[in-house]
């Protein structure tokens, strides 16, 4: 997966065409777009031509934006959190409308598109699966409604850091009640939840099914965390600690960009 970010790192867009054609099976996908370096008409034409050329191997990640001092060095307003949301949400439905069959019309605060029949059309049906991920209740409950995959972060402060509060097992069994109500019917079966970077010596089924996840070891190099044990639980590679385990149907190999190289030696 790659991250979406103007500085020290490769563009996502052409980073995973360019990783989708030099291989047969690996899925690729971004970890995770900011709406507001991309007008979602626009990236709905390149996602659904990468999903097109890796024959359905995309997997959309795209958040509201959180790096303020890139906008600020980029010249792109910074607007409040609710504004940015608010705008993601209309962007995930322009999405979806690009996606869709024949021509689509969209009238929000941000965005306004008129009968507009996106081209090519994905191949994976309705749509490539999106991931929102967030630590606010408005941008968890945005993907509970709309979003196949839910990650689940920490809360950034006004400052840019990330509130340790929000780290803790009660905020995160928190978020993902936020995430739970949101999705009604198809949290437990349809709508996949990533709790990654859980710190904790007791086991919480915040998923509530009661499934215990399959564990693989993993040697891989890891520089931001450095937890207990590192494993591949379920097809997500991730530091995760021994007994913080409440996964929900995760199902792909996620190799974020400091451990790419370990991965796939």
């Amino acid at each position: 997966v790659f991250s979406d970010h103007l500085v020290n790192r490769l563009a996502p867009i052409p980073a995973m065409a360019a990783a989708a054609a030099a291989t047969e099976r690996l899925r690729v996908g971004t970890f995770v777009l900011n709406n507001d370096l991309h007008h979602p008409a626009v990236v709905a034409q390149e996602l659904a031509s990468i999903d097109v050329l890796s024959g359905g191997r995309l997997e959309i990640g795209i958040g509201a934006g959180w790096n303020r001092p890139e906008y600020e060095a980029s010249g792109i307003r910074f607007d409040p959190i609710g504004r940015r949301v608010d705008r993601l949400a209309e962007a995930i439905g322009v999405l979806k409308g690009a996606f869709g069959e024949g021509p689509f019309s969209f009238a929000g605060e941000h965005y306004r598109i008129t009968e507009l029949d996106g081209r090519p059309k994905p191949v994976q049906r309705p749509h490539p699966p999106i991931l929102i991920g967030g630590g606010g209740r408005r941008i968890l409950t945005l993907a509970g409604r709309e979003a196949d995959i839910v990650g689940l972060a920490p809360r950034i402060l006004p400052s840019g850091r990330a509130d340790p509060r929000s780290l803790t097992l009660a905020a995160t069994a928190e978020k993902v009640g936020w995430v739970r109500e949101a999705a009604g019917e198809r949290f437990e079966f349809d709508l996949l939840v990533i709790c990654a970077g859980l710190q904790s010596d007791r086991v919480a089924r915040l998923a509530g099914d009661g499934r215990e996840p399959e564990i693989v070891p993993f040697r891989g190099e890891y520089h931001r965390l450095a937890p207990e044990r590192e494993c591949l639980v379920r097809g997500l590679l991730y530091p995760v600690p021994e007994p913080a385990y409440p996964f929900l149907g995760i199902h792909f190999p996620t190799a974020l960009t400091n451990t790419q190289s370990a991965f796939c030696e």
